[in-house]
């Protein structure tokens, strides 16, 4: 039982790094210049990193919440 605690907890931190790692990636090609007024700024620069945790929490939630639901889908039957 904690052995497959320990191993579900290093899977998800895991899943998190390679989302936050995607999404960091896909949030660099975003032109802030069109929504920021300075955007080298230290305040465009944190809004980058909350904006990448945001979207990390989200997706890395969602694709948790998927797999657990699909390995739960065999107690149905």
């Amino acid at each position: 039982m904690i052995d497959q605690l320990g191993q579900q907890s290093l899977f998800n931190i895991l899943i998190s790094l390679m989302v936050l790692v995607l999404v960091w990636w896909s949030v660099q090609s975003i032109r802030m210049e069109l929504f920021l007024k300075d955007p080298d700024g230290i305040r465009a620069k944190a809004f980058m990193v909350i904006i990448t945790i945001s979207l990390t929490y989200l997706i890395t939630g969602f694709i948790l919440n998927y797999l657990n639901w699909s390995q739960s889908l065999r107690f149905l039957f």
